[in-house]
């Protein structure tokens, strides 16, 4: 029998005075240690300064005082109804209810993509498209939400090819709306190689915000997105498509900076050496945002996954330096900034949070957002729907036929998933540095451990949060003329598009 051999570790013992203490967390990043609390206030030490701070050697003349105390950090002076205030405001989305609503209009789709998780069907499948009345059913269900705004997401397969039911949709909220009074958006996913003339005007005329994916250059979009049984290349109708719609609403005097073809990205194996060049195609386009993500780990075959997949690692380093172009590209005076980045600064740099669904506590699964799917199921969102449709519904709260809003949103599911990522009650989460700025994804945990919980730290999530957040925190912390501070403050302002409120 083997033995099990146990080694002490000497850590240093440190003199601590609570009582001069506000609430804080805290941990290691670089060369200093960061301190945040639930405000979303935070920072960084020199490990000396930590010292003095926590022996309670900083005080009144102490060149960080100013700043500890003001932060709260503190316990002089601490006002606790500032501070409540404070955290209020950082969380004031828990009250709203859910504001996106994703409509399945169909799971037909005309491409064959290598990291496609949304069950397409054949485009001969027309059982797989919504129907109108389903469609109905699901606006009128979405309208009861207490959120005073909604933005309804046209989703698929590609939901250009049932762009019937996507009118009707768009027209109907409006109508109904003529009572609710709400404020109203309307966006389309679609992979723009199924739009023509005619659908394009429609989205122009009504409104309709447009959001693509673009992988980058021609040889990594085109190997990732391919068309489904066609030899065509998708990425020469994307970029056109886009073009097209960009030239529409400048022709319309609308402004180019807030009305725009916005585009996703996703991150393959061949993205790892291309970082530049995709920003670049970005900045050619004259598309300010974007957004680089990376696969989910999930729902692939071994050989597929071998492809073009990656460990957490490789991409961190991958968004590093492509972070780091981005930046350098804002000091020569270059517009465009980094989707995820802006995200977690706007929870850092601003007193407000942005309610992004997907990185909130707790998670906006039933409770910011909901899910419809083409025949009327519904789900928390829409990788609840990609669960369903690899055969467990264990995320189905329900359909548009029998189930109230009400029950759907209280739906036990619903409440498991909040209960699973409120990081206040999580272990580890709770006491992380990063819990002002993170969230986890119960649902990605259960897809790739069967565990709502999971064991956090190793989730691809938590290694993309801590690393991301990490940088920025590193490089506000290496910026001695202030210019990367000021570049990343901009990224947190926003100049919200004129809304449907009809």
């Amino acid at each position: 029998m083997s033995r099990i051999t146990t080694k002490s570790l000497r850590l240093p013992k440190r003199s601590v005075r609570a009582e001069h203490l506000g609430y804080f967390r805290f941990g290691r990043i670089g060369k200093h240690v960061v301190l945040t609390n639930d405000a979303g206030e935070w920072s960084q030490l020199t490990p000396g300064e930590f010292d003095a701070f926590l022996m309670g050697n900083v005080e009144d003349g102490h060149p960080r005082f100013e700043e500890l105390r003001e932060r709260g950090f503190l316990r002089a002076d601490l006002d606790l109804d500032d501070m409540a205030r404070k955290i209020r405001r950082k969380r004031r989305y828990l009250g709203h209810g859910p504001h996106l609503a994703v409509l399945i209009t169909t799971l037909r789709c005309n491409q064959s993509c290598a990291y496609c998780h949304a069950s397409r069907t054949d485009m001969h499948r027309t059982d797989t498209d919504m129907s109108l009345e389903t469609a109905r059913l699901a606006v009128d269900h979405a309208m009861k939400t207490p959120s005073p705004y909604l933005c309804f997401e046209y989703q698929g397969g590609e939901p250009t090819v049932n762009f019937d039911v996507l009118k009707f949709c768009v027209e109907y909220s409006r109508e109904r709306n003529k009572q609710e009074g709400k404020t109203l958006d309307h966006s389309v996913v679609t992979n723009m190689t199924y739009m023509n003339q005619e659908r394009a005007d429609w989205l122009v005329a009504n409104k309709v915000l447009v959001c693509t994916s673009l992988d980058g250059p021609e040889s990594v979009h085109n190997a990732n997105r391919p068309w489904t049984g066609k030899k065509a290349a998708a990425y020469e109708s994307v970029v056109g498509w886009m073009k097209y719609f960009n030239n529409k609403y400048v022709e319309q005097g609308l402004d180019p900076e807030l009305w725009h073809v916005d585009a996703l990205m996703t991150s393959t194996k061949r993205s790892l050496k291309a970082g530049n060049q995709i920003v670049d195609l970005y900045v050619d386009l004259g598309i300010r945002n974007i957004h680089i993500r990376p696969l989910n780990p999930f729902g692939f075959a071994t050989k597929t996954w071998r492809a073009i997949g990656y460990s957490m690692e490789e991409w961190l380093g991958y968004y590093e330096r492509t972070l780091d172009y981005i930046i350098e590209l804002n000091k020569q005076g270059v517009q465009i900034m980094e989707g995820t980045a802006a995200t977690f600064l706007k929870k850092m740099l601003t007193p407000d949070d942005p309610n992004f669904v997907d990185i909130r506590t707790p998670v906006g699964s039933g409770t910011g957002q909901i899910c419809y799917g083409f025949d009327g199921s519904i789900f928390p969102s829409d990788e609840g729907r990609m669960v369903h449709g690899m055969g467990d519904s264990i995320f189905k709260i329900g359909d548009v036929y029998n189930t109230s809003f009400e029950e759907a949103v209280n739906h036990p599911t619903v409440r498991s998933i909040a209960t699973a990522s409120y990081l206040d009650t999580l272990p580890m989460c709770a006491t992380c540095w990063n819990a002002p700025y993170c969230g986890v994804r119960p649902l990605h945990n259960y897809m790739q451990f069967g565990d709502l919980f999971a064991q956090r730290p190793l989730t691809g999530k938590c290694q993309q949060h801590m690393g991301i957040v990490g940088l920025l925190f590193k490089r506000l912390a290496n910026d001695p003329d202030g210019a990367v501070a000021s570049i990343f403050r901009r990224w947190t302002i926003d100049r919200p598009r004129l809304a449907d409120e009809t």
